[in-house]
C-alpha cells in the first residue's frame, strides 16, 4: 500500500514525560517555563461515555486487561453472536487494512459497526462476524458517527451520499504522503469538510497504525490527537476513543488538522540532533585512532596495519563515543545547577540551547548504551581474527627462541582482571538505565524509584566507566612512546568531560553549596533576583515576612 494510505498510518512520535520541578539526573529544580514540552495540548478524556449506558470507561478498563479479540471473531466464522442492539452504532466507509483493523477494535470495545463497501460480497469475509458489511448508502443511514477510511482522491466518490450524510459526524483518518502534504495547502480533513458542508468533520486516529488497533494501545502509542470546529463532535469522538482504550488529546479547531496530519510524516524528530552528535564524535575519534594506530606505524616504521580499520579501530572508537555521550547526559544538569546558583533563582529561563540539550538527554543516553553494547560484541570478536592468531603464534615462537618457559607479569594480570570487571559492571548499569527509560517500565515506577535509577545509578555508571578507562590507561599517559605524532593517548581525551562532571557533582555535595541549591529548589531567591518594597508604616513592616 502506498505511503499515507489509511491502512498504513504510522504511530505518532513518543511523547515526553510530564514536566516536574525536580530533574531525575541532576537533582536540580526547574521552573515551569524550562520544562515546556511539545505535548502541551489539553487532553479531553471524559470518564463516562454518553454513547450508551452499557459502554463506560470503567467497563473498558477491565476489558483491556484481557486479550483484544478472539481468533474466531477475527476469522469471521459466523459462530459469534452479533453485538447487542443497545450498543452504540458506528459506520465505516472503506474496506482497506485500516478499516478492517478499526472495525476489529470497535467490535472488541462493544460498539456496533456497519461497514460500507462498494463490493460487500467480496469484503464481508475480511471483517469480524459481528460487523455488518453492506453497501455504502445503507451503511450511513443509522450511525451518527461515520469513519471515512478512504484516500483523499476518493472523497469525491462519496458526494452521492451527501443527503444521507447531512448532520452526521465524519471522522477523517487519512494521511497524506510527504509530496501531497507539500502540494496541498489545505489538509485532507479541511478538503473533506468543503465537500460536505452539512456535516461536521473531525480529524482523529490518523496517528494510530492498523497494527496498534489490532494489538491494543498497550503495544503502541495511546494518544489520539483530535481536532474539529464543533466541541460536541470532538467530545463524542473523544468518548469513542476512550472507549477503545486510547487517550484523546484536544488539538483545537480543524485548522490544526494540517499539523496533525504532519505527525506521521516525521521520522524520529527527537533523534536527529543526538544522532548527528554521536556520529560527529565517532568520526573524530575514528580519525584520531587511525592517525595513531595505522598511519603513524606506516609513515615512521613502514608497517602496514591498514587491516585494523574494519574492526580494531572501530572497537577502539566505540568506547570513546559511549563514554563521552554518557558524560554529556549529566553535563547539562551540572550547567543548569550552576546557572541557578549564579542567578540565585530557579524562575529564570535557561538558554534555548540548554533547554534543547536537557530534552535530548534520553536519546543521548540510549545512544551511549548502543555504542557500549557494540563495543562489548566487538571485543568478543577480537580473538577470532587471524591477525590475533598470528600475533599469538609469533609471541610463542619468540618466547621459545628466548628460552623463556614461563611468561607472567603480575601487574598486567591484575590490571586486566580489574579492567574487564569494571567494564562489565558499567555495561550492566547502562543496561538498567536503558530499560527504565522505556515508557512501559518508567510508568510502573514511582518518582523516587525513577529518580534513584536515572540519577544515582546513572552517576554510578559514569563513575564505573571512569574507573574502567583509568584502569585501561594505567601508566600509559606518562610513557613517551605512547605519544604518537605528538598526540596523547585517546583515553586521555575521553576523560576531560567526565572528570568535569564528577568534580562538579562533588562540589554540589558540599554542605554550603548543597544547602543553597536546596533552598533554590524550594523557591528561595536571593535579594538581587527579587526586590520587595516594604510599606512605610513601621508597624506594618514588622508584620511583613520575606519569602
Amino acid at each position: 500500500m502506498a505511503a499515507g494510505a489509511p491502512g498504513e498510518q504510522s504511530p505518532a512520535p513518543g511523547c515526553g514525560e510530564p514536566p516536574t520541578v525536580k530533574d531525575p539526573q541532576s537533582g536540580v529544580g526547574y521552573s515551569h517555563e524550562n520544562y515546556l514540552m511539545l505535548n502541551s495540548s489539553q487532553s479531553v478524556c471524559p470518564h463516562k461515555s454518553p454513547l450508551s449506558p452499557g459502554v463506560t470507561a470503567a467497563k473498558m478498563s477491565g476489558e483491556m486487561d484481557k486479550p483484544l479479540i478472539s481468533r474466531r471473531l477475527v476469522d469471521s466464522d459466523g459462530s459469534l453472536a452479533e453485538a447487542p442492539s443497545e450498543a452504540p452504532r458506528v459506520g465505516i466507509l472503506g474496506s482497506g487494512d485500516f478499516a478492517r483493523s478499526l472495525a476489529t477494535r470497535l467490535v472488541g470495545s462493544g460498539v456496533s459497526v456497519v461497514v460500507g463497501s462498494r463490493n460487500p460480497k467480496r469484503t464481508v469475509g475480511l471483517f469480524p462476524a459481528a460487523a455488518q458489511v453492506t453497501f455504502q448508502a445503507e451503511a450511513v443511514g443509522a450511525p451518527e458517527v461515520i469513519f471515512v477510511a478512504v484516500f483523499r482522491e476518493h472523497y469525491s466518490s462519496l458526494c452521492g451520499l451527501s443527503d444521507q450524510l447531512a448532520g452526521k459526524i465524519l471522522v477523517d483518518v487519512s494521511n497524506p504522503t510527504e509530496r501531497e502534504h507539500l502540494q496541498h495547502r489545505e489538509s485532507n480533513a479541511e478538503y473533506l469538510a468543503s465537500l460536505f458542508p452539512t456535516c461536521t468533520v473531525v480529524k482523529a486516529f490518523n496517528v494510530i497504525s492498523a497494527w496498534t488497533l489490532q494489538a491494543g494501545p498497550r503495544d503502541g502509542n495511546r494518544q489520539v490527537p483530535i481536532c474539529s470546529d464543533q466541541p460536541e463532535a470532538k467530545r463524542t469522538v473523544s468518548e469513542l476513543a476512550h472507549t477503545m482504550g486510547f487517550t484523546p488529546v484536544d488539538m483545537g479547531s480543524l485548522a490544526s488538522a494540517r499539523e496533525v496530519e504532519a505527525m506521521p510524516l516525521r521520522l524520529l524528530p527527537s533523534w536527529k540532533v543526538p544522532t548527528v552528535l554521536a556520529l560527529g564524535i565517532f568520526i573524530f575519534f575514528y580519525v584520531y585512532n587511525f592517525i595513531r594506530d595505522v598511519l603513524q606505524p606506516y609513515v615512521q616504521e613502514g608497517k602496514n596495519k591498514f587491516y585494523k580499520l574494519p574492526l580494531s579501530v572501530v572497537n577502539t572508537t566505540l568506547p570513546c563515543v559511549a563514554y563521552v555521550l554518557l558524560s554529556l547526559v549529566y553535563l547539562p544538569g551540572v550547567l543548569a545547577a550552576t546557572l541557578q546558583l549564579w542567578h540565585g533563582t530557579k524562575y529564570r529561563r535557561f538558554p534555548d540551547w540548554l533547554d534543547h540539550w536537557l530534552q535530548h538527554r534520553k536519546q543521548i543516553g540510549l545512544l551511549s548504551f548502543f555504542c557500549a553494547s557494540l563495543h562489548a560484541v566487538y571485543s568478543v570478536c577480537l580473538p577470532v581474527r587471524y591477525s590475533y592468531r598470528y600475533d599469538l603464534v609469533n609471541l610463542a615462537i619468540k618466547q621459545v627462541l628466548a628460552n623463556k618457559s614461563h611468561l607472567w607479569v603480575e601487574e598486567n594480570v591484575w590490571r586486566m582482571e580489574i579492567y574487564l570487571s569494571l567494564g562489565v559492571l558499567a555495561l550492566g548499569m547502562l543496561s538498567l538505565l536503558a530499560v527504565t527509560s522505556l515508557p512501559s517500565i518508567a510508568n510502573s515506577l514511582n518518582w523516587r524509584e525513577f529518580s534513584f535509577v536515572q540519577s544515582t545509578l546513572g552517576f554510578v555508571a559514569l563513575a564505573l566507566s571512569t574507573l574502567h578507562t583509568l584502569t585501561y590507561g594505567w601508566t600509559r599517559a606518562f610513557e613517551e612512546s605512547r605519544y604518537k605524532f605528538y598526540l596523547p593517548p585517546t583515553f586521555t581525551l575521553t576523560l576531560l568531560v567526565p572528570c568535569v562532571v564528577i568534580l562538579a557533582k562533588g562540589l554540589f555535595l558540599l554542605p554550603c553549596v548543597s544547602r543553597r541549591l536546596s533552598r533554590i529548589r524550594r523557591g528561595w531567591e536571593k535579594d538581587s533576583a527579587v526586590k520587595f518594597t516594604l510599606p512605610m508604616d513601621h508597624s506594618l513592616a514588622q508584620k511583613t515576612s520575606h519569602v
